[in-house]
């Protein structure tokens, strides 16, 4: 079982106003099982799959139509941190490693429902992976970088049942990615996410960057 605790920090802004929103997201809990595994002195192969669900944590009231737009196409769907939905969440990943070179890959299906204020997410896909080597490569703890290709592509959200013209996306991203592991217990992921290929519907905010953190701890 994982626990997922997002905390958010996003600064945003257009024609030289600009503000930011920060606090905790949606939490997640997720069930993983490895499908198949094989290990060898010098290489590995993993393959996993997972499931879950979402819930509504994170603070929503951007989402609430009496709230001001910040600007024209930066709309509260944008920059809120929670979606007032109970949503589901399926997926699948591989790992193979030769000596100290590597490959991961992953993709992740998100399932929404409808939340606060009638706003219902699009269902979404999620994918990332690439190469990487270790840099070091011990008993006790791991240290590698990694090229990331990620992406993520959803169609137009609802309000109460009535679709908007501004919010489907489909964005691919590159960038490193840093992974260290300790003692078989703690891991850490540190990359940067910059896109190389975004396609937006209407009038809307996208990503200039994005730099991403995570600490696991397992028990």
């Amino acid at each position: 079982l994982q626990f997922n605790l997002p905390v958010i920090y996003r600064a945003y802004g257009k024609n030289g106003a600009h503000a930011s929103e920060s606090g905790i997201g949606d939490v997640s809990l997720i069930g993983n099982v490895r499908l198949y595994e094989k290990l060898t002195e010098h290489s590995t192969f993993r393959w996993t799959a997972l499931g879950g669900i979402k819930f509504p944590t994170g603070d929503s009231d951007k989402l609430n139509p009496a709230e001001p737009d910040f600007a024209a196409g930066i709309g509260g769907h944008d920059v809120t941190l929670g979606s007032g939905s109970y949503d589901g969440l399926v997926g699948t990943g591989f790992y193979a490693r030769w000596k100290r070179l590597f490959l991961t890959g992953a993709m992740q299906y998100f399932i929404r429902t409808e939340g606060d204020f009638g706003y219902q997410f699009a269902n979404d896909w999620n994918w990332y992976g690439g190469p990487g080597a270790y840099l070091l490569l011990g008993d006790k703890a791991t240290l590698a970088v990694q090229a990331v290709v990620s992406g993520e592509s959803k169609g137009e959200d609802t309000i109460n049942g009535v679709a908007t013209d501004d919010t489907a996306t489909t964005v691919v991203y590159l960038g490193p990615q840093l992974n260290f592991t300790w003692s078989g217990r703690l891991s850490a992921q540190l990359g940067a996410d910059l896109p190389v290929s975004v396609a937006s519907s209407g009038d809307q905010i996208v990503h200039d960057y994005r730099i991403r953190a995570a600490f696991t701890w397992r028990f």
